[in-house]
């Protein structure tokens, strides 16, 4: 099969378009043809190795694994004999990041339980943006910064893949939104739901008189203290991602005052993304797409993406389809 390999830390120029052995899957496996994936901050990081701690998992010197890609969107091509709930043919999506990765492959061997049926109202580009982003934005939302129908939210980072979701799955789950991005991206935030946007080029949300019950941060442009007086004196402050200032110095911010200072790093749930796919299902979230790569240009893709401007999401084509 075709894979995009790196066997070393480095430049983009690092990835590399290979032929290599199909994966066999074990007996709690299924063998996916997969047909999509997506760009995430994890593809970035990974291939240079960085931040250094990072390699402590995917290897100090050289990545043990050496296929990115968190994401796939496919068709069920075998299962193995202790596999109960898919069968071949079965359109499937899931987040593999915490798998191993592999994403960037025409084939994928992942473990049932990871696994969900596709949304039926999505082509594979379309599902293959989803499990990464989506689930980050819920697990945000309402795990970590407990949104509650009618409060206030502010989505700093609101029109890139997260901040998309998030507008939304924040509507679904009643709050008033307000998204914050750039000139050109403000029509498109209004168009998936949000009540109000910001200019972030014009205007400095942590100046204004306006108090958020919930902050969730996705491009952290300012400090700690400047988010803490935009919120609510019992509002929260969620950093999606790693964020050391609110991971290492939130607990201890947290223990004085009402205001709660919190970062998180979301984990597979398939059960996350059995909810993300009825929403998509029932018409309230939709996948914001960018743009999309075939696969021998994956690094072109992740170029793209760091520059820090896309619309949603950046897909990655590995099958073409009409």
């Amino acid at each position: 099969m075709k894979a995009v390999v790196y066997e070393k830390y480095g430049d983009l120029d690092v990835l590399k378009l290979k032929e290599v052995d199909k994966p066999i899957p074990k007996e709690n496996e299924i063998l996916i043809k997969n047909h999509a994936s997506g760009i995430n901050f994890s593809d970035s990081g990974l291939v240079r190795g960085k931040p250094f701690l990072g390699r402590l998992w995917q290897g100090l010197f050289k990545p043990k694994k050496h296929i990115l890609g968190a994401e796939i969107a496919g068709i069920v091509e075998s299962v193995g004999n202790n596999v109960k709930r898919f069968k071949p043919g079965d359109e499937i999506f899931a987040d593999i990041g915490d798998i191993g990765f592999g994403g960037f492959a025409e084939y994928v061997a992942v473990p049932e339980k990871v696994v969900v049926l596709k949304p039926a109202n999505l082509t594979f580009e379309e599902a293959a943006v989803v499990p990464v982003a989506a689930v980050v934005a819920l697990q945000g939302l309402r795990n970590h910064g407990k949104l509650q129908s009618g409060q206030k939210i502010l989505i700093n980072g609101a029109s890139g893949g997260i901040g998309s979701f998030a507008v939304q799955i924040a509507k679904t789950l009643g709050a008033e939104v307000t998204g914050v991005c750039s000139t050109k991206k403000l029509d498109k935030l209004l168009s998936l739901g949000a009540d109000h946007v910001i200019d972030y080029t014009k205007e400095d949300f942590t100046k204004s008189e306006q108090k958020y019950d919930m902050i969730l941060d996705i491009a952290v442009t300012h400090s700690i203290s400047e988010y803490k007086r935009a919120l609510t004196p019992k509002g929260t402050y969620v950093a999606a991602g790693f964020n050391p200032t609110s991971l290492f110095l939130g607990p201890l911010i947290s223990l004085f005052g009402s205001q709660k200072i919190l970062s998180y790093l979301a984990r597979i749930n398939s059960d996350d993304l059995t909810y993300v796919k009825e929403l998509i299902e029932a018409g309230k979230v939709v996948p914001v797409i960018d743009r999309s790569y075939p696969l021998g240009d994956v690094a072109k893709a992740i170029a793209h993406y760091e520059e820090k401007h896309t619309q949603g999401k950046i897909g990655i084509s590995i099958v073409q389809t009409n």
